[in-house]
């Protein structure tokens, strides 16, 4: 065999096992950078043979459609209002409004209050928690959302509380996922 020949055997058997040689490998520099030098370095990886990979590396998960239109369980309206009463009425019933306070309470009623409706474990709908939390000085407030809705499957559960210090408006959204 001619070195031309052996030369291209072996770099396909390189390819083929994925080591490739770099430049590194063959003494050449990289360019210099803010006066050093680099060594240029590069890996090359190579799918294996469809033969030789391993069937556990990449579990296929396969769903069938269950041609659902609509929920099998019905959103549970008065048990929701419920949790909201109970998380609500817990957390800030001895409270002043501090706005510090009230930033990192808003975030754990809401987290109390999503695992608490995931407790009920309602199949196929999203469940998205708002709670605003405010100081009682005497003004109004309006508070509304906007959102894509199904009537017929999508619904909500809201409940207000207040002392003589602060207000907190807690609402739990259900959305039916197809």
């Amino acid at each position: 065999m001619s070195d031309q020949q052996l030369k291209h055997k072996s770099h396909r058997r390189e390819k083929r096992t994925g080591k490739v040689p770099s430049e590194a490998s063959h003494g050449a520099r990289g360019k210099e950078t803010t006066g050093r030098t680099k060594d240029s370095v590069s890996t090359a990886s190579y799918m294996d043979d469809l033969g030789h990979h391993d069937d556990n590396a990449r579990l296929v998960v396969t769903i069938d459609n269950t041609y659902q239109l609509g929920p099998y369980k019905c959103f549970p309206v008065p048990a929701v209002t419920d949790i909201l009463k109970d998380v609500l009425t817990s957390y800030l019933q001895e409270e002043k409004y501090e706005s510090e306070w009230s930033q990192k309470m808003t975030k754990t009623i809401c987290e109390v209050i999503r695992a608490r409706v995931k407790d009920l474990m309602i199949p196929r709908y999203k469940i998205v928690v708002l709670v605003h939390i405010g100081q009682l000085t005497g003004q109004s407030m309006q508070i509304s959302s906007r959102c894509l809705w199904d009537a017929s499957n999508d619904t909500f559960a809201s409940y207000s509380f207040k002392n003589s210090y602060l207000f907190g408006v807690a609402t739990v959204f259900a959305v039916y996922f197809e």
